[in-house]
């Protein structure tokens, strides 16, 4: 699990990354698009959300999470809940590395407001309008209506909707409706794009031996973090299952003694907590680190 980018070591951060690159499928659901945003930006998360749809893999995103994966994200909670004039961020733009140049907007249809317009995810038609008019000419918004889903199928490039509502590209003045009935590619939708759909096979990552790995970290530099993950990931294998536990324990401790040698201590100590956390007991005695499984 992740939950705040600016409290998290960088271990945790790419323990976080390499989780969703190895997953098959990602989902992620409602809360504060603009709280996703700062905890997922700084992770580059596209990259890692692109790897998995490469891969054949499935990225579910929904409400809040939804709006994050166009080029530009409404602030909901700022301009519905606080009453800021209407304004983009910056989104993470995984539709744009498929081909798709958009601002996503869900809960099209939503109603709760009654006499007060809470559509276009609370936004209402005058507010999106307004956004509308800030987005570069080839832009499009891409609503989609509650209790729906808009699906696009990276190997056919066919896009549908599923469930009780519609999809609407394009914008408030002149916007196109998907229906559940409707199977579509991206030259049926009448809309500018630029690029084209991704469709290609990433290599898979190698893993390193525990000694390659160790060799790397004592290098110290930007890879050392990567390779500290790929060795904690080794000794999260089931213990029961890993015939060299012991060793790779070992190895994981005697490498921490070697970064409180060179004074990198923060590292070493991040380490530590981690082993800790995966229920490995450590007691720094004056002949060196012992450890135990709780």
């Amino acid at each position: 699990s992740f939950t705040n980018y600016e409290k998290s070591s960088g271990v945790e951060r790419e323990l976080f990354r390499q989780s969703v690159r190895e997953a098959n499928y990602v989902f992620a659901g409602t809360g504060s698009p603009s709280y996703a945003l700062a905890q997922w930006k700084g992770l580059d998360l596209q990259e890692d959300l692109l790897h998995v749809l490469d891969n054949g893999g499935v990225v579910c995103f929904s409400s809040a999470a939804a709006l994050t994966l166009g080029a530009f994200t409404a602030p909901i909670y700022e301009i519905y809940k606080a009453g800021a004039e209407p304004y983009w961020l910056e989104g993470l733009n995984l539709m744009g590395l498929l081909g798709i140049d958009c601002a996503i907007i869900p809960h099209f249809n939503n109603n709760e407001g009654q006499d007060y317009d809470t559509s276009c995810c609370y936004l209402g038609l005058e507010r999106l309008r307004e956004l509308e008019n800030k987005l570069p000419s080839d832009f499009m918004t891409l609503g989609i209506d509650e209790h729906t889903a808009l699906l696009i199928d990276i190997g056919t490039q066919k896009i549908s909707v599923i469930g009780k509502g519609n999809a609407y590209t394009g914008s408030i003045q002149a916007k196109q409706q998907i229906t559940p009935d409707s199977v579509l590619n991206q030259k049926s939708l009448n809309i500018n794009v630029k690029k084209t759909f991704r469709n290609k096979t990433v290599k898979q990552e190698t893993v390193s031996s525990p000694l390659e790995l160790a060799a790397i970290i004592e290098q110290g530099g930007s890879e050392a973090i990567n390779a500290l993950t790929q060795l904690v990931n080794l000794s999260n294998a089931p213990m029961q299952e890993n015939k060299l536990v012991n060793s790779l324990v070992d190895s994981i401790l005697d490498i921490r003694q070697q970064l409180k040698n060179n004074g990198d201590y923060q590292l070493a100590d991040e380490l530590r907590n981690i082993l800790i956390q995966e229920k490995i007991e450590i007691e720094d005695t004056a002949s060196g680190a012992k450890w135990r499984i709780k």
